[in-house]
């Protein structure tokens, strides 16, 4: 909005206007004793010029991801957006993050919602999908307690490939429920399947697991899916909703609920947040599914109509007795999701893992020649490499840094077992030359090598 400054006579107008002499006189109804005495050590107030150069100043200290070559992932990736995102998200007519509860007055924003449900659906290999949730940790939290109030256990297994944000989510929205959390260690990079065969508890609700997960590798979802089955609990999945152009759909393994962030649709980078979640699951689990749902049907004309449907789930109606707490939707962001997946289509969704895959293959290759070595070479990867270094991580992140170069995430902080490895996405984005550049980086080496060449298109995929 615009600057608007307030003089002191306007002051004095409105205090007169709520029957009150001055500031103290206004505030007399809050007790005294809990009354800041003193004044705020805060600089003299500035002019609106003044205060323009100054907000400058401090957004120029910020490096937006376009003026460093970006192999940051970690569940955030720099992604190429086709021009038709921003410009369908900014028309006036969908610029709003809020969910239409009048049907007779939404119909545009209630048809791209139920695009959007219908093209995850699609993506997931699922029955049903929400008109989206706040961002991926919290739509891992839902599908916990939804897995929880499906079966009547109380216990959630969670694999640590899992993203450790996501977990401490997790862990947060199940600390005030009658529910138990549990970890499964890594082993070789993946979930340790016998570790998780002796966790196991008939009060299990479900078993959750990432894939790819955190550190980039490709789980066997399809016997964990099994495993539960087997045991009368749930598998939830944390996906990469990229990476379903070349790997299995979570529909196709049996998956139960799975969640994702949907952040490489169409979202750019953007200090974390805001994001979007997406939800989906299979069909009998419904009427126990959090979140917006939008449905088709007829008007009084017998014309085609949507509506917000199943409510009858959710707070607004039920209160203490709603499946969630969720009463709302990342509408805007769902509609930029929509607009990507629909222009890429699915052969250009294929073709973005592909060129993913094909880079990340690359880079690992050339690393391999550099004599630098994956942490866990026999794992299966989709586009992030874990690394392990010669060198301290600090030292070659900074001297990435001063070579305009974000090389990677340090997982160390999150799993201490691996303080000397590097986390390394490579999306479509990449050049050969930007590559080869990160390689000599990490060699040590302040040389790029030729960037005049690209990597094209080849026809292998993930060996899994």
């Amino acid at each position: 909005m615009d600057y608007v400054q307030i003089t002191a006579t306007q002051r004095d107008e409105m205090l007169k206007l709520c029957g009150a002499s001055s500031m103290d006189d206004l505030l007399k109804q809050v007790p005294e004793a809990i009354r800041f005495k003193g004044d705020l050590k805060l600089p003299p107030a500035m002019d609106e010029m003044t205060l323009r150069r100054h907000l400058s100043a401090l957004a120029a200290r910020n490096e937006p991801v376009d003026s460093k070559v970006c192999f940051l992932g970690a569940g955030a990736y720099d992604h190429f957006i086709p021009a038709v995102v921003d410009f369908l998200a900014m028309k006036g007519e969908f610029l709003t993050a809020y969910t239409p509860y009048q049907a007779e007055a939404s119909q545009g924003s209630l048809q791209a919602f139920f695009e959007f449900q219908t093209m995850i659906c699609q993506l997931t290999g699922l029955d049903v999908s929400n008109a989206s949730l706040y961002e991926g940790a919290t739509a891992l939290a839902e599908a916990a307690m939804m897995a929880i109030n499906v079966t009547g256990k109380r216990e959630i297994i969670v694999g640590q490939g899992v993203h450790p944000h996501y977990r401490q989510v997790l862990k947060t929205y199940l600390s005030d429920l009658p529910a138990r959390y549990s970890e499964i260690p890594l082993q070789n990079g993946v979930v340790d399947t016998q570790e998780l065969e002796d966790e196991f508890d008939p009060d299990t609700a479900a078993v959750i697991v990432q894939s790819p997960n955190f550190l980039g590798h490709i789980e066997h979802v399809d016997t964990i899916a099994k495993f539960a089955h087997a045991h009368e609990a749930l598998c939830i999945q944390v996906f990469n909703p990229l990476s379903l152009g070349l790997l299995k759909k979570p529909g196709e393994m049996d998956v139960d609920i799975a969640v994702a962030e949907g952040q490489p649709l169409g979202i750019p980078l953007q200090f974390g947040g805001p994001y979007l979640g997406l939800f989906a699951c299979k069909s009998q689990f419904i009427r126990k599914m959090p979140g917006r749902l939008v449905g088709q049907t007829v008007d009084t004309d017998g014309k085609r109509a949507f509506c917000l449907t199943l409510q009858t789930r959710e707070q607004h109606i039920r209160r203490e007795k709603a499946t969630s707490n969720v009463c709302t939707n990342q509408g805007l962001l769902a509609l930029r999701a929509s607009v990507y997946l629909a222009s890429m289509g699915p052969q250009g969704l294929r073709e973005t893992a592909q060129l993913c895959f094909n880079k990340a293959t690359y880079l690992r290759d050339q690393l391999k020649a550099a004599g630098i070595e994956m942490r866990y070479p026999n794992c299966a990867f989709f586009n992030e490499l874990l690394v392990k270094l010669n060198r301290p991580v600090v030292d070659v992140l900074k001297q990435a840094s001063d070579a305009d170069v974000l090389a990677g995430y340090p997982v160390g902080d999150d799993y201490p077992e691996l303080n000397d490895c590097l986390l390394i996405a490579v999306t479509e984005k990449r050049t050969k030359g930007e590559i080869d550049r990160l390689v000599n980086l990490l060699a040590g080496s302040s040389t790029a090598r030729d960037s005049s060449a690209t990597l094209e298109l080849a026809a292998h995929r993930p060996n899994v």
